[in-house]
């Protein structure tokens, strides 16, 4: 073991942003003959570990997969159990993220979440704002379909108003409209649970990342397991369509 890690990791050469599907809360507590909302919240004690070893291993960006605009069909406790979970961990866990100089950012259309999320996820925001740590960033009723019609609206608008012109829209562009415009696109995708799909999660910024599909639960998904991840996408030959 080097580096006091489980894994061998070059620590010069960890991902720049790792975005996580976290899957399989409900599998984790059916297994175990207990409620979904179980699950969800023994989830919640993963993000915590996780925040942590990607503070250690000096990852620049973290981006949680936590709400999609498609996880509204759900039952509404197990909704309102999530919502629950995610102005108690704002509320409990901003001054310890703010300690380890960790800032908070999120992606979505928050403006649809409780009124006490809202204001729970500004105020750690703001809080957390001028930290230059991780960035954990979190994706709350994300969907990219979503994300990406409104980046087409928004340049449809500008180019009405004569702000851009046509021959300037180009990739850059188009990125500068998406609502994750602020971060480099993932080099590593992380999904838990078995499943290997993306769920309408970062269609656009995934082009040219690494993918990493486990069959652990996301309650049992631990540092030695991201460690895991990170050892075999260093070992990836990433070529962005070249050839070497």
């Amino acid at each position: 073991m080097k580096n006091n890690f489980t894994y061998d990791i070059d620590l010069n050469n960890v991902p720049t942003h790792i975005a996580i599907i976290m899957d399989g809360n409900g599998r984790w507590a059916k297994k175990r003959f207990l409620p979904r909302t179980a699950g969800h919240k023994a989830g919640v004690e993963t993000i915590r570990e996780i925040v942590k070893e990607c503070s250690r291993l000096n990852i620049k960006h973290l981006t949680l997969y936590a709400f999609s605009t498609e996880n509204w069909k759900r039952p509404k406790l197990e909704v309102d159990t999530l919502m629950n979970l995610l102005s108690t961990y704002l509320r409990n866990e901003i001054a310890e993220l703010h300690k380890n100089n960790v800032r908070l950012t999120a992606i979505g259309d928050t403006t649809e979440l409780p009124s006490v999320c809202k204001r729970e996820l500004k105020s750690a925001m703001e809080l957390t704002k001028d930290n230059d740590g991780v960035n954990l960033n979190l994706a709350l009723n994300y969907g990219s379909r979503y994300d990406i019609k409104n980046a087409v609206l928004g340049i449809v608008k500008d180019f009405k108003s004569g702000k851009i012109d046509i021959d300037s829209i180009d990739e850059d562009v188009i990125k500068n409209y998406l609502s994750t415009k602020s971060i480099p696109d993932p080099d590593l995708v992380i999904r838990t649970s078995g499943e290997q799909r993306l769920s309408n999660f970062l269609l656009w910024e995934v082009a040219y990342s690494e993918f990493y599909f486990t069959d652990i639960h996301w309650p049992d998904f631990n540092k030695d397991e991201l460690q895991k991840a990170i050892c075999v996408y260093q070992k990836r030959d990433r070529r962005f369509g070249g050839v070497k």
